[in-house]
């Protein structure tokens, strides 16, 4: 488990994490889960960054901002967040529903960004996903399910997003769904959910303008989001190479912790090195 205390950004409190020392690199989940799954990658970076990780605003257990919930809304919140801390650069790792934020603070945000990872997401509002995706894209089942059925959605998750035989540590789990299973959690997540799915035609146009080195890395077994979605991004984000992990599913940080970190070393070493 990482480490976590209560900070106000903002007003607000919002769950972070710091470990290591030396250039900061952000760590942003997606959903249904929070900062704790970073915990087994973020032992691997540790010794070469300071690992920041945090629960988003409305999410985990972090307060709720006011506004929307939009990607762009997140990208600005997130350098609320950098602000906070001073932190004039970083490099960002992304997954999930914290990977098209990410997107869109690279293109609005370009000299606070200096690298960018980003894996497993919904890119492309006109490509294939898994029935799930496709049924939590839509408005009405989505903040009915996330409303009335928060365990059949948790357990889908973790039935789907790792290998067959793997799990999540009991501390992560329960850690997990004591935030998820909170109706104001929730509700956010619908919220975001529909504020996603109204921006998503829009979304490319950030990533034509990303000027940072880029690295995808997809898992090749992503019941939710195939590799088709990674291979458009590469062709569409100009400093971008694409990276499939075999026999990866869609909680690679966990199950892969140890290669995702070497891949992710690798590609930050000029930066961390002032290259």
């Amino acid at each position: 488990m990482l480490a976590t205390v209560l900070e106000t950004i903002a007003g607000r409190k919002v769950r972070i994490s710091r470990t290591g020392s030396a250039t900061p690199l952000i760590l942003l989940h997606g959903y249904p889960d929070n900062l704790q799954i970073w915990s087994r990658l973020a032992s691997h970076l540790s010794d070469s960054f300071e690992v920041i990780a945090f629960d988003w605003p409305g999410m985990g257990y972090s307060e709720q901002w006011p506004g929307g919930a939009t990607p762009e809304h997140l990208a600005d919140r997130l350098a609320t967040i950098l602000n906070a801390f001073h932190w004039e650069q970083a490099s960002i790792v992304a997954m999930d529903m914290g990977a098209q934020p990410a997107f869109v603070f690279a293109a609005k945000y370009p000299s606070r960004l200096d690298r960018l990872v980003v894996m497993n997401c919904l890119a492309f509002g006109d490509e294939t996903t898994s029935w799930e995706i496709r049924l939590l894209r839509k408005f009405a089942w989505n903040r009915w399910l996330l409303r009335s059925a928060p365990r059949l959605i948790f357990w889908r998750a973790l039935k789907t997003f790792l290998p067959a035989g793997d799990s999540l540590s009991d501390e992560i789990r329960f850690d997990l769904w004591s935030a998820f299973r909170k109706e104001e959690v929730r509700k956010y997540i619908s919220k975001m959910c529909a504020g996603y799915q109204g921006t998503l035609p829009g979304l490319p146009a950030f990533y034509a303008n990303i000027r940072c080195p880029t690295l995808i890395l997809w898992a090749e077994k992503d019941a939710h989001f195939p590799v088709i979605h990674a291979k458009k991004l590469n062709q569409i984000v100009p400093q971008s190479t694409l990276h499939i992990i075999e026999n990866a599913h869609h909680w690679m940080v966990w199950h892969d912790a140890e290669n995702i970190a070497r891949l992710i070393k690798t590609f930050l070493a000029p930066w961390r090195l002032g290259g």
